[in-house]
C-alpha cells in the first residue's frame, strides 16, 4: 500500500489495519489460519485482470478470498494498479465503473390469511378495522409471522398476540418485542 502511494495512511480500526486516503481505502484482517484483504467500494472498480472477488465468493471477506500465503495475492504490479485506481476514484468518483444493477425481484407471493386468524379478527370489530387500515407491508409482516410458526402452539400464541397488538393499535415494531 505504502509503496503504491505515500499519500496512504495506516490506522487501526476494530483491531485491524485500515488504509486511508480521503476516507477508508482498504483493510486487512488476520485470523488463526488465514487473513483477508479488501478494498472498500471495489464493486465500482474496473477489473481487467479478473482478480477482484465480490460478495460471498469463497466464503471470505475481502477481495482475494482466504489468504494463506503470499501466492494467494495478485502480483505487485496488479495490486499497485488496483490501489492507484482506488485512489483515483477517491479523487474523482466519476471514474468509478457503474455499479451493476441488481436483478429485478419478482412480485412477492401472496400470503393468504389463515381462516382461523380471519375468524379471530371477525370477532373483534375494532381490531378488524385497524387491520384493514394497515399498509400491505404491515399486513404481510403479521401474516408471515403467523404462518412461519413451526408448531401449532406457537402459531396459536402468535395469532392471539397479533390480535391483542392490533386491537391496541400499537405503532411499535412488533417483530422485536
Amino acid at each position: 500500500m505504502h509503496a503504491a502511494s505515500p499519500l496512504i495512511t495506516e490506522t487501526i480500526k476494530w483491531g485491524h489495519p485500515f488504509f486511508e486516503y480521503k476516507g477508508v481505502l482498504a483493510n486487512m484482517a488476520g485470523f488463526k489460519e488465514h487473513c483477508v484483504f479488501g478494498f472498500w467500494g471495489s464493486s465500482t472498480f474496473a477489473d481487467p485482470h479478473g482478480v477482484i472477488q465480490l460478495g460471498d465468493e469463497k466464503e471470505s471477506a475481502g477481495n482475494f478470498g482466504r489468504i494463506t500465503q503470499l501466492a494467494d495475492l495478485p502480483g505487485d504490479a496488479i495490486l499497485t494498479e488496483i490501489i492507484l485506481q482506488a485512489i483515483a476514484i477517491k479523487d474523482d468518483p466519476g471514474l468509478a465503473a457503474p455499479k451493476k444493477p441488481k436483478p429485478a425481484k419478482g412480485p412477492k407471493t401472496e400470503i393468504l390469511m389463515p381462516d382461523d386468524f380471519a375468524a379471530m379478527l371477525e370477532r373483534e370489530p375494532k381490531a378488524l378495522a385497524i387491520y384493514h387500515d394497515f399498509s400491505p407491508s404491515k399486513k404481510r409482516e403479521y401474516l408471515e409471522w403467523i404462518t412461519e410458526a413451526k408448531t401449532e402452539a406457537t402459531r396459536q400464541k402468535r395469532m392471539e398476540t397479533a390480535l391483542e397488538w392490533i386491537a391496541e393499535g400499537k405503532t411499535r415494531n412488533w417483530k422485536y418485542q
